[in-house]
């Protein structure tokens, strides 16, 4: 682990603020450890009661607000150019309906003296072969190994997600993301390897869950924090997620590509699929490296 001085305050004070024993003695241990080194520097270390009070305060309201009003999961809601997209695991909440144009403006903008809102207008005007054509030069020269331009980080997505344990632990790496979580809920089922139902171990793997589960459920009663410590790498959790059109495009190289590991490429995969949907010409490029060439070809033939 490297991190700074600021960010290790900021590690001893939530690990601090947190639930769980363990969680508090990890805290005092390792600032016993960096204080001799930096004593003028790790200074604020104790929990304050925004790191400590703040998430039980939330989950108190929302289980009253939940009790007064029950879910209704089966409305469907306003989400843009996202609205009732799924793919899998994977739900496109929210995507802006001009999501393409923003971009092509922003292209317009960096390679002129207009205004921002002169080069909408211009995009407006345009036809969707001009546009095409426009998008194709920000893409020409590009390899597999370039980010995309700048200028794509002005149309974001945001997905909900059910992902598993291994799948969160990838999809956490990206930072340029924001991403929030629930925890980990049995109710959502497990994420089964095709490795496993291919040697006709599936059984054998859910029997294990069931076992698993059980002692969760033992161990919710008497320490409700505790509790997901026991369940597997399988099991799933809901996530949101909100990307810009770049930082997808980056993720899109890594975690579609053939090399990544298979749950996260998955994951990616429908992601990419409803975000083609939403953004076209944005994402005419968005693939694993392993299909760059294929997918520049048809591009440029």
């Amino acid at each position: 682990m490297t991190l700074n001085a600021r960010n290790m305050e900021l590690l001893l004070r939530r690990l601090a603020a947190h639930p769980l024993k363990e969680s508090q003695a990890f805290s005092r241990q390792l600032y016993e450890r960096t204080f001799e080194i930096a004593p003028s520097l790790i200074r604020y270390t104790e929990p304050t009661p925004f790191d400590r009070d703040t998430r039980s305060a939330l989950r108190r309201a929302g289980e009253a607000l939940f009790a007064r009003y029950p879910a209704r999961e089966d409305q469907e809601e306003n989400c843009g150019n996202g609205k009732g997209r799924q793919q899998g695991g994977v739900r496109l909440i929210e995507a802006a309906a001009d999501a393409d144009d923003r971009i092509l403006a922003a292209l317009l903008h960096t390679s002129s003296t207009l205004s921002l809102e002169g080069c909408r207008n211009l995009v407006h005007r345009m036809s969707d072969a001009e546009k095409t054509a426009l998008i194709k030069e920000a893409f020409r020269y590009l390899s597999e190994h370039d980010s995309v331009l700048r200028e794509f980080e002005y149309a974001d997505l945001t997905f909900e997600l059910i992902i598993s344990a291994s799948c969160y632990a990838q999809l956490k790496r990206h930072r340029m993301a924001t991403l929030t979580v629930q925890d980990y809920d049995p109710a959502l089922g497990v994420t089964v390897p095709s490795a496993i139902a291919e040697t006709g171990m599936e059984p054998s793997f859910l029997e294990a869950i069931a076992g698993t589960e059980a002692v969760y459920q033992q161990i919710a009663r008497i320490a409700p924090q505790a509790a997901a410590y026991i369940l597997t790498n399988a099991h799933r959790r809901r996530a949101i997620l909100k990307v810009n059109a770049r930082e997808l495009y980056h993720m899109a190289r890594l975690r579609a590509d053939a090399h990544a590991q298979w749950d996260i490429r998955r994951i990616t995969g429908d992601m990419l699929t409803l975000a083609r949907q939403a953004m076209p010409l944005t994402f005419l490029l968005a693939t694993g490296k392993d299909g760059f060439a294929e997918a520049y070809r048809a591009l440029f033939p």
